[in-house]
């Protein structure tokens, strides 16, 4: 199994450096930049539950010299992917699977789901039809990641905690490429479950998201604030209850109520939202794929969803005037 990493920050180089050291797996990451630099001149070195592992995977800076895979795992942020989709031609033969291992809604949401929106394509995500025109949903895997990790400096990662990767084919089938996927991950130790009904999960993680990160990049408050201080918690969960309305009227089950999911997010803690990081650092964050996304999807339900609308407005104002948009 020939299987890249593409964009191997903190949670690919979680996964490439488990793989690596399993040996099982012709592993390729592709990064850039100093982290690149790193791991060609000292290899990667993963530390996580006390113990520190140094595998030497092959490490490149662009597809042309990984060239086609069986599988392309990635990794980006979502606001990424249009542009990232041409560069990543290289690594596609006729049969390659792409894992998207990317937050919020997916590109290839409606592939193969049925109803009366199968194969829609949804701007926010895919914008003019630039992702699906060159990584067809037919090829995507979904996978929701659990794992939190760091690159604490190049070349390093550090696994605070989580170790599932959870998969499943957009149409719900148990495929043999899924299924093989699923069996190398299981071997290099993490948990990879195949779920028959992936976007039940993929909302189940996107439902914490959508309201958590916009409202600490607007606020600049940790996790714990927003679901501690009764007027944001209230507009959380205003946000919640939108966008689980949105997500029933296309089908999604929800297994938990709300409320378990606001105090699922109060025991992270006072963390800091990947939105506020990135906001922070003067880079783009994921507005489209975590809230206007949703949004787009609202109106295609025929539904209001004014406190996810009011929110992201702001949020993206607040983001232009940050340079961050």
């Amino acid at each position: 199994m020939k299987l890249c990493i593409f964009g191997a920050g903190a949670i690919g180089g979680l996964m490439a450096a488990k793989l690596a050291a399993k040996g099982e797996v012709d592993v390729t990451v592709i990064a850039r930049g100093p982290h690149l630099a790193a791991m060609q001149a000292n290899g990667l070195t993963l530390i996580s539950e006390g113990a520190t592992t140094l595998v030497h995977p092959r490490c490149v800076a662009t597809a042309e010299e990984a060239g086609p895979q069986d599988y392309v795992v990635v990794t980006l942020k979502a606001h990424s992917l249009p542009s990232a989709a041409r560069q990543m031609q290289p690594l596609l033969g006729p049969a390659t699977a792409i894992v998207s291992a990317v937050n919020g809604i997916p590109w290839w949401y409606f592939h193969r789901l049925a109803g009366p929106h199968e194969g829609r394509r949804i701007e926010s995500v895919d914008p003019g039809g630039a992702v699906s025109a060159l990584l067809p949903p037919e090829r995507a895997i979904g996978c929701i990641i659990y794992p939190a990790a760091e690159v604490p400096e190049p070349g390093v990662i550090e696994h605070s905690y989580g170790d599932r990767f959870t998969l499943g084919e957009p149409d719900g089938s148990r495929s043999e490429r899924v299924a093989a996927l699923s069996a190398a991950l299981v071997a290099a130790g993490f948990k990879a479950p195949v779920r028959p009904r992936i976007r039940d999960e993929l909302w189940i993680k996107l439902w914490g998201n959508m309201a958590f990160n916009p409202l600490s990049a607007l606020t600049t408050a940790t996790l714990d604030v927003i679901t501690g201080e009764a007027e944001l918690r209230a507009v959380c969960r205003d946000m919640m209850l939108e966008g689980q309305a949105v997500a029933e009227a296309l089908g999604v089950r929800f297994a938990i109520d709300v409320d378990r999911r606001i105090a699922g997010g109060a025991e992270v803690g006072a963390h800091k939202t990947s939105m506020l990081q990135d906001l922070e650092r003067g880079r783009p964050m994921e507005i489209d794929a975590l809230l206007g996304a949703v949004v787009e999807l609202a109106e295609l339900a025929a539904l209001p969803a004014p406190t996810c609308r009011t929110v992201l407005a702001l949020l993206r104002g607040r983001a232009r005037q940050a340079g961050c948009y």
